[in-house]
């Protein structure tokens, strides 16, 4: 088999990161997110152009889930990623995402999943080492939403 000098791999990564791209612009017109949809986003806490909380990092130094549901704001979606503020604990915090250190996003209600390779130097954890995030996610209502750990919508 002939060496893929091409980089097809890269480039299918980069369009369906694209994908997630425009779900997050739906989510982000007025109303939010239609019907039953939300996103579980499972990010590389260390990748490039990560910015979250110092207490976040802390708590997941290697990977994070957080749900985009009922409750987020201010939510920014760009060409190289997106801003968001989600409640932990009941305090908003800000987190800036690029799209590179997304790892998996997963909408349940249509069982849409999408997993993304990562590079080498960056390492993430395994499925017994991720633990649900401290809060989730956000929209219209000030209801809390309900934390899922990551296992309880992966395909098993």
């Amino acid at each position: 088999m002939a060496n893929d000098l091409m980089r097809y791999d890269l480039m299918a990564q980069e369009a369906l990161r694209g994908v997630v791209r425009q779900a997050l612009l739906k989510a982000g017109l007025e109303g939010g997110l239609p019907g039953p949809h939300h996103f579980y986003i499972t990010f590389r806490t260390r990748a490039d152009g990560v910015d979250i909380d110092d207490a976040l990092l802390e708590r997941y130094p290697e990977e994070m889930t957080i749900v985009l549901e009922h409750q987020f704001w201010d939510l920014e979606v760009g060409d190289k990623g997106f801003e968001v503020t989600l409640k932990f604990s009941g305090v908003p915090q800000y987190l800036k995402l690029p799209y590179t250190a997304i790892s998996r996003f997963h909408d349940p209600s249509v069982g849409f999943h999408l997993q993304f390779e990562t590079d080498d130097h960056a390492p993430i954890a395994t499925n017994d080492e991720v633990e649900a995030p401290p809060a989730t996610a956000v929209g219209q209502s000030d209801e809390t939403a309900q934390i899922v750990s990551l296992d309880s919508f992966r395909k098993k």
